[in-house]
């Protein structure tokens, strides 16, 4: 598939999300694959994964202790297959047309991340509900988060599920600290309540090997355990407007690939940084580069809408 159809398009304005089929074929899949188990064995990381007392309400004791995930992030730096894979055109193409409006109907594309999420075989890491912009705030929407599926999901092996429309109800206010057994307040990561976003009112949404299932930052999810004897391999790549600034989390203020169209320049915006870290996306006086923004403010005026 290289384009969506407007019936695709409508389904993830209203639902939140979107399975599109057969987006890398049987052979680019067993590459990636290929890829991904050569990065678990070298440079992934293995772990209890999220923590929380969420952990108790969907696993009992033995399970809780066993359970683990295999996780780490931007695998285009480690891999060409993974580049590719990550600035493949079709899918820059699909991600264009889903940030894209009336006003703007060819919207350039940024990858901001991507991430690897495999659970372990048998008592692979399940995952509470949440919104992903959790980990990686942005002001608006215009980002979509895609699941790149390198094994066929089921219940069993635990496919993701949503609720369905909750991206309709913006940025929710997450669980991030709990009061543990000692008394004492201790941190965790970002969830939301189980008793009022609970998984058995999901939307499964099982996939294939070399399937996409794409949702928006604000759509609520979450998944169970793998109890299957094969790992899950998912990997998770995220993608957005240039002009939809982060505010916190995972790979802020760093330089990311442009993998279709061209980055807006607006008011106060300067270069990226050659540091290890990058800035382009925070406004400063116009002395960088002794750059006279004020006489090229009618060129890059701020876009509608922008705080």
């Amino acid at each position: 598939m290289t384009r969506l159809t407007p019936e695709q398009i409508s389904f993830y304005r209203e639902h939140g999300y979107l399975r599109i089929p057969e987006v890398f074929t049987a052979d680019e899949t067993i590459r990636l694959r290929n890829e991904l188990d050569w990065m678990i064995r070298d440079w992934a990381n293995v772990g209890v994964g999220w923590t929380g007392p969420w952990r108790q309400a969907l696993m009992d004791v033995e399970t809780e202790a066993k359970s683990k995930l295999i996780a780490m992030h931007d695998l285009q730096y480690y891999s060409d297959a993974w580049m590719a894979a990550v600035t493949k055109p079709s899918l820059a193409g699909m991600m264009s047309q889903l940030l894209s409006t009336d006003s703007e109907p060819d919207a350039p594309v940024e990858l901001h991340h991507s991430t690897m999420h495999v659970k372990p075989p048998e008592t692979g890491h399940p995952f509470p509900m949440h919104q992903d912009l959790a980990f990686y705030d942005h002001q608006d929407n215009r980002y979509v988060d895609v699941l790149v599926h390198l094994n066929d999901t089921c219940h069993a092996n635990g496919e993701i599920r949503f609720i369905d429309g909750s991206h309709e109800l913006g940025p929710l206010e997450h669980i991030t600290s709990f009061i543990n057994d000692k008394g004492e307040t201790e941190g965790c990561t970002p969830h939301l309540p189980w008793t009022r976003f609970r998984l058995e009112d999901t939307v499964p949404v099982p996939a294939k090997a070399g399937d996409l299932v794409i949702f928006n930052i604000y759509t609520v999810h979450g998944s169970y355990m793998n109890t299957t004897p094969e790992m899950r391999r998912l990997v998770r790549v995220g993608y957005k407007h240039p002009d939809n600034r982060q505010t916190r989390g995972q790979s802020a203020n760093r330089p990311n690939l442009m993998v279709r169209g061209r980055r807006p320049r607006h008011v106060g915006q300067v270069l990226y940084s050659t540091e290890c870290h990058g800035f382009a996306d925070i406004r400063e006086e116009e002395k960088a580069f002794g750059v006279n923004m004020q006489s090229q403010s009618t060129l890059h005026a701020e876009p509608a809408g922008a705080k």
